[in-house]
């Protein structure tokens, strides 16, 4: 049986210890005395790379480097006297744990924009270095304005960190994959003639392409360069007219590649686009870029070159969010085999658990190992495996050292997801594992009717996420708590688990549109003792009413919702009637799927309320 499967060792995660406080001040002495040699005062290491990823490849990942930081979003400043680590509100209990805050200052962003922070703690005058390979000219500017009230001034420079990583890893080789239409519901030239349609409406003469995902969408191919995400990194030059070029790492290309994307795409080495930049510059049309993802210093190429700058948002984006039939068949197909493989692991979870024995590493393992025998071809992100207080941490990565026991009783929130063939999943459940306080049922429960909200939303076309973010939150207001993450993002089609530009949450602008996919995941985190979420993916659809005007959401996410720490009182009958129509529906899917064991948790776990 399958839920009797021995803990095997995990694939596509690791949970060695990454940081070391320890090596922040050799590794800072040794930044300073470069950031000294270039005659700076200081200078800025991001987290990004020059794809501006969420993840980024080993032989990028400099802020780690430096302050031992490895979340997903960060900025450190590093002066000659004074350094900072600047983290959003999800990083603000594990930053201070990676780091050696006695020598860097973890600055909530929340409350203290970099830029202000570096204007009160840098002497006026001060030189502050930065590579405009790896900062958007949006972001710069943003930075620039506080400075130069007191006379501090932003150096493009080149990279002190790089001078001084010794045992830095070498770039990815990952290898490269040509979709079939099968897979892509249109082909490339389908997607080139539409991006060539928009181009000409914006009056364009040419789009550079810097997101590892838009030109793998456009061109269907994908890759292994980055972790979790099936990137090709590379860059994109369309032009009007002619074929457009695709400049990625030399060394990864085969005959087989060159045949397959013959007449669609003319290949380059990534080493050659600088040079191409400076050429396309050098015609005075005009190009569109991104000024919000590509690097400052692509804008700065193309100003100084001579071109007529089109800045824009990445025209690629809108599209490859708004799902086609066959990529939404196939988002589909992957959260039924991701389905089969949560209700495994749940089985397994319930038999387990109250032995007292499972390690937060233990379930990762096995979860993965469930997924991998569904056809999961990777993770999607690091599982987060957060027992009891650790399930607070909204970002948390168990490692060997913070690895903790579960303990019966506690609350254990697993948040994962995997890439399949056919498409990506991400969902989150939060477990009982004993006896559950009110407390915990009115926060679940709380949490719960705003997941529900949402799953039941109709709203105008035109509407944004913002306008429906409050569906998710009203629950947990009226109870005077709240949460400081987004509700929901975008997920990619066998691309990133967190896709732009739509998403659920105050700063999401961008009006929802059919075929949309994204995350529906409320939460409640009391520090210290645990955290709640419940996480399902939805899909943006028409509406059965209104002759088009109006949009509902499709739930695509197909696994039990624990109703043992629901607090039924808090429930009107409408949410009681759609979490049980829910758990008929998972029964009806996946049912057959599943037997023995499996089959029989499942018939108890979707039983009516």
């Amino acid at each position: 049986m399958h839920q009797n499967l021995a803990i095997p060792d995990a694939v596509f995660q690791t949970f060695d210890v990454r940081s070391d406080p320890a090596q922040v001040a050799p590794r800072l002495a040794a930044l300073r005395a470069q950031i000294a040699e270039q005659g700076l005062d200081g200078f800025l290491v991001p987290r990004a790379d020059v794809h501006q990823g969420e993840y980024v490849p080993d032989c990028d990942a400099r802020l780690e480097y430096v302050t031992g930081f490895t979340g997903s979003a960060g900025l450190a400043a590093i002066g000659t006297r004074t350094a900072a680590l600047f983290v959003d509100s999800r990083y603000t209990i594990q930053a201070p744990q990676q780091t050696d805050t006695a020598l860097l200052t973890v600055v909530d962003t929340t409350d203290t924009r970099p830029g202000q922070w570096i204007a009160d703690h840098f002497s006026t005058g001060a030189r502050i270095g930065f590579d405009p390979w790896l900062h958007t000219h949006g972001q710069i500017t943003e930075l620039e304005k506080p400075l130069a009230a007191v006379g501090i001034t932003l150096v493009p420079s080149k990279n002190p960190v790089d001078a001084i990583w010794q045992d830095r890893p070498k770039p990815p080789q990952g290898p490269i994959e040509v979709l079939g239409h099968n897979r892509t519901g249109l082909s490339s030239a389908d997607k080139l003639a539409q991006l060539r349609e928009t181009m000409q409406a914006e009056g364009a003469d040419a789009v550079v392409l810097t997101l590892p995902e838009s030109l793998c969408w456009l061109f269907n191919i994908r890759g292994r360069d980055v972790p979790h995400s099936p990137f090709v990194l590379g860059f994109a030059i369309v032009t009007e007219k002619g074929t457009p070029t695709l400049f990625v790492d030399a060394s990864k290309l085969v005959e087989d590649h060159r045949a397959a994307l013959a007449g669609v795409a003319e290949l380059a080495d990534k080493s050659t686009f600088e040079v191409a930049l400076s050429a396309l510059a050098a015609q005075g049309k005009s190009v569109w870029f991104d000024p919000a993802t590509a690097p400052s210093q692509v804008r700065t190429l193309l100003a100084e070159g001579g071109a007529s700058l089109v800045e824009k948002r990445d025209p690629v984006l809108l599209p490859k969010a708004k799902k086609n039939a066959v990529e939404l068949s196939g988002m589909r197909e992957a959260q039924r085999h991701d389905a089969v493989a949560l209700a495994r692991f749940l089985a397994w979870f319930e038999k387990t658990a109250p032995g007292g024995a499972l390690t937060e590493i233990d379930i990762v393992k096995k979860l993965e190992a469930f997924r991998r025998d569904a056809g999961a071809l990777d993770v999607s992100f690091d599982t987060i495996s957060g027992s009891g207080p650790n399930g607070a941490i909204v970002h948390y990565r168990v490692s060997e050292k913070s690895n903790r026991t579960l303990v019966p009783g506690e609350l254990m929130l697993v948040d994962s997801g995997a890439q399949y063939a056919t498409g990506t999943t991400d969902i989150t459940r939060t477990l009982s594992t004993g006896p559950v306080t009110p407390a915990q049922q009115d926060h679940f429960t709380r949490v719960l009717k705003g997941m529900i909200a949402i799953s039941r939303a109709r709203f105008p076309v035109g509407t944004t996420g913002a306008q429906i973010d409050i569906l998710a939150r009203q629950f947990l207001w009226q109870a005077g708590l709240t949460y400081n993450h987004g509700t929901g993002h975008g997920v990619g089609a066998y691309l990133s688990v967190h896709e732009g530009p739509a998403g659920i949450s105050p700063r999401y602008a961008i009006a929802l549109e059919e075929g949309m996919v994204l995350s529906n995941e409320p939460g409640f985190y009391l520090e210290g003792q645990y955290g709640i979420r419940i996480e399902n993916l939805v899909a943006v659809k028409k509406s059965g009413i209104g002759e088009g005007r109006y949009l509902d959401f499709e739930t695509l996410t197909l696994t039990p919702i624990d109703t043992r720490l629901i607090d039924l009182s808090l429930l009107e009958q409408a949410e009681r009637d759609w979490l049980n129509a829910y758990h008929t529906r998972t029964r009806d899917e996946i049912g057959s799927l599943l037997d023995g064991e499996d089959r029989v948790w499942l018939e108890k776990a979707t039983e009516a309320i």
